[in-house]
């Protein structure tokens, strides 16, 4: 091979890997791009468990998102792992436990509503006080109003789990745009990314938080505010509108309020962290 053929093999190599690198660089943009034009992330299997009543729980990596919008946004790390209930707790389920169902729309696998934040930490006393709970060292409490916008997002930083899209949320949710102003059986929508079925609407979710104006600034594991006098509650629920189903949506109430369309789901704790409200 002459030496012109061997320079003219080395230029071309140089100008397909030029190409390649160009290439690279495009679909990164274009990665970039979707986010910031709010398409919803690709799934993604977290691991999944189901206790002795049949709930069932995906683990949520530890990581830092963009919890709040506008002026109240700001970053928040979470650095453990948790699990979380896929589903919000249904009538049957909250039944079995507790021993009550005062849902206004009744059904099995509708989602228990009409409780308060008191019963949904009595739910998750009685439910860790089962004997086969006990012997897995499973104990349950309220998510912290950070573990559940986390949750929610699922990894975005639009308006819904799945994008800023209005008309897409009937995909996803119970609202009054498609429910019939009622609750519906729990997983009947699609799930966000992480798996996690009604994170907008069907019901209201109340947090473990007091509520309060988001602080400003950098949080690590935020437990929220030390005293208050509502509790957060969080999502929307089947007879309001998209708009106030929103990953950010947030209202507060006593304690003792027991709403129609105010509901709940569970966080599982690791055994060396204290599951108090």
């Amino acid at each position: 091979m002459s030496v012109t053929c061997i320079v003219n093999l080395f230029l071309a190599i140089g100008v397909i890997v030029h190409i390649l690198k160009l290439v690279a660089v495009c679909v990164a943009v274009c990665s970039i791009c979707e986010c910031d034009q709010g398409q919803a992330k690709s799934p993604i299997k977290l691991p999944e468990s189901v206790n002795s009543i049949g709930m069932k729980f995906k683990l949520v990596p530890a990581g830092t998102f963009m919890m709040g919008e506008g002026d109240e946004a700001h970053e928040v790390t979470l650095t453990r792992p948790f699990k979380i209930g896929v589903h919000e707790i249904t009538q049957a389920q909250y039944k079995q436990v507790s021993g009550v169902n005062r849902s206004a729309f009744k059904g099995a696998q509708n989602p228990v509503e009409r409780v308060s934040w008191e019963d949904a930490v009595e739910f998750c006393r009685k439910l860790s006080e089962l004997p086969a709970e006990k012997e897995a060292g499973n104990v349950y409490r309220l998510p912290t109003e950070a573990e559940w916008e986390y949750a929610c997002r699922a990894g975005t930083t639009t308006k819904y789990s799945f994008g800023d899209d209005d008309s897409e949320l009937g995909n996803y949710a119970w609202s009054l745009e498609n429910s019939g102003d009622m609750t519906h059986p729990v997983g009947g929508r699609k799930p966000n990314s992480w798996g996690l079925h009604d994170m907008h609407g069907n019901v209201w979710e109340w947090c473990r938080d007091w509520y309060d104006e988001f602080s400003r600034g950098e949080l690590t594991d935020p437990p929220g505010p030390v005293t208050g006098s509502g509790r957060v509650i969080r999502g929307g629920c089947s007879s309001l509108a998209a708009e106030h189903c929103r990953s950010t949506s947030r209202i507060w109430s006593r304690p003792t309020d027991r709403f129609s369309g105010f509901g709940f789901r569970v966080v599982l704790v690791s055994p060396d962290e204290k599951a108090e409200p």
